[in-house]
C-alpha cells in the first residue's frame, strides 16, 4: 500500500524506523522488538540503511520480509552513497519487484572516516537529483519521503538555503517530509511555518527518539545538530549515575513532547526506534 493511500484515510500517522541486523544475536533481538511493535498496528515502518549505505543487501532482504510476510507497510530507505545511475535504476527496479511502494530518498552520510560526501563517477550528488530521476524513470509509482532538519542542516550554511534545497527536493517529487530528531517543539512549528512561507505544503512529520542513556546526548547534538533544552539537560545532568533515572526522563519527556505536538497540529509521529521496543511502546501507548 502506498503511504499517500494512507493520508487519504487519516489525518495522523504513526510509524517506526529500524535498521537491519548486523548479525544472528542482533537478530533475534530485532525479532523480539518488531514483534511487540507490531502489536501497535503502526500505519507504516521503515527500514534504513547503516552509515554510508554499508549495509544495504541486509535491507533489502528486510523490507522484502516486513512487506511480504508481515502484512505491515514499508518504505525502504535508498541513499545516492556509492551508486551509479544504472545502479539506482536496478535498485529500484528490484524493490518494485518486492512489491515495495514506498521510498525515502536521500543523500547518505558520507562513509565511515570520511568527511565529505563524494558522489560515485556516475552518480549524484543531490538528494533532488535521485527524486527527479525515479519521478521521472517510476512515474507515480512510488510514495516518496524525504528527510528535513528543523534545526539547519548541518552543512547548509543559513537556513535560507537549506529551505531552498528543501523546495528543490520537493518540487523534484517529494509527497511527504519526515524530520530529524529535536526536543523543542516550538523549533518544530516554527519550521513548518517557514515552509509553509516558502511554498512547501507537503505533511512534515516529527521525528521522535526518547534519551535512554546519557551517552546519546553528544551524539545526537553532534550527528543531527539538535539542542538539547536546558530543563531537559538539567534533569539528564542530575541522573547521570543512575541510569534507570536517564530512562525515566527520557521516556518521560517523550512522552510530553509528542502529546505537545499533536495538540499543536502535527499530522503523526515517526519514531526512530534504534531496534529497540520498551520504550516506544510506553511512549505509544500513553499517547493512546
Amino acid at each position: 500500500m502506498k503511504i499517500s493511500d494512507i493520508f487519504e484515510r487519516t489525518e495522523r500517522t504513526f510509524s517506526f524506523e529500524f535498521f537491519p541486523p548486523k548479525d544472528e544475536i542482533s537478530a533475534i533481538d530485532f525479532g523480539v522488538n518488531v514483534g511487540q511493535l507490531m502489536k501497535l498496528s503502526p500505519s507504516f515502518v521503515s527500514v534504513t540503511y547503516g552509515a554510508g549505505g554499508s549495509n544495504s543487501e541486509r535491507m533489502f532482504a528486510l523490507v522484502d520480509y516486513l512487506q511480504n510476510k508481515t502484512g505491515l507497510t514499508v518504505m525502504a530507505h535508498y541513499t545516492c552513497v556509492g551508486a551509479s545511475k544504472s545502479r539506482v535504476l536496478e535498485d529500484i527496479k528490484y524493490l518494485k519487484s518486492k512489491n515495495i511502494d514506498n521510498l525515502m530518498l536521500l543523500r547518505g552520510d558520507p562513509p565511515k572516516g570520511t568527511v565529505d560526501f563524494v558522489p560515485h563517477p556516475d552518480g549524484f550528488y543531490h538528494a533532488s537529483e535521485l527524486i527527479e530521476k525515479v519521478a521521472t524513470e517510476f512515474k507515480n509509482t512510488f510514495t516518496v519521503g524525504a528527510g528535513c532538519y528543523p534545526e539547519k542542516h548541518p552543512e547548509a550554511e543559513t537556513f535560507e538555503q537549506d529551505i531552498m534545497y528543501l523546495k528543490e527536493k520537493t518540487d523534484a517529487g517529494v509527497d511527504f517530509l519526515i524530520t530529524q530528531l529535536f526536543f523543542d517543539n516550538d523549533i518544530y512549528f516554527n519550521f513548518v511555518k517557514m515552509l509553509r512561507k516558502a511554498g512547501i505544503y507537503c505533511r512534515v512529520i516529527p521525528g521522535i527518539i526518547p534519551i535512554t542513556s546519557y551517552s546519546q546526548i553528544d551524539r545526537f547534538s553532534r550527528l543531527s545538530g539538535t539542542k538539547i533544552p536546558d530543563t531537559l539537560m538539567d534533569k539528564l545532568e542530575s541522573a547521570k549515575d543512575n541510569p534507570k533515572r536517564i530512562i525515566r526522563t527520557g521516556i518521560d519527556y517523550a512522552i510530553e513532547q509528542c502529546k505537545s505536538l499533536l495538540a499543536g497540529g502535527a499530522p503523526g509521529i515517526h519514531f526512530y526506534t534504534l531496534n529497540k521496543q520498551s520504550a516506544i511502546v510506553e511512549i505509544f501507548e500513553a499517547l493512546k
